[in-house]
């Protein structure tokens, strides 16, 4: 299950999406409970379909990722910075220390 897929889906197909997984990984639970479950796998990768699928929809009720359906790039993401190069362009209380007992 993709989740750009599931964006492309209305509310209501999401909802009802849902109830079907959700009626899925009861069964499976089912079968678990007296001993019938061959693939034990199946179970989370329900609970992980279920989390997707109520993601996408708490987005859409919020408006997030709504340019990741119309294929438009996003905004631009700013570049990590190293703790070290943090250190050399700000120096903080603990660099001074380090000078002044130098100097002793």
């Amino acid at each position: 299950m993709k989740a750009t897929d599931i964006r492309e889906q209305t509310a209501e197909e999401l909802e009802t999406r849902l109830n079907d997984i959700k009626k899925d990984l009861f069964t499976l639970k089912f079968q678990k409970a007296i001993g019938q479950l061959e693939n034990t796998q199946a179970i989370r990768n329900l609970r992980k379909d279920i989390a997707l699928v109520e993601t996408i929809l708490r987005e859409k009720e919020l408006g997030i990722n709504a340019d990741k359906v119309s294929g438009k790039p996003g905004p631009a993401k700013k570049k990590a910075v190293s703790r070290a190069s943090a250190k050399k362009a700000a120096p903080g209380k603990s660099d001074e220390k380090k000078t002044k007992s130098k100097g002793k």
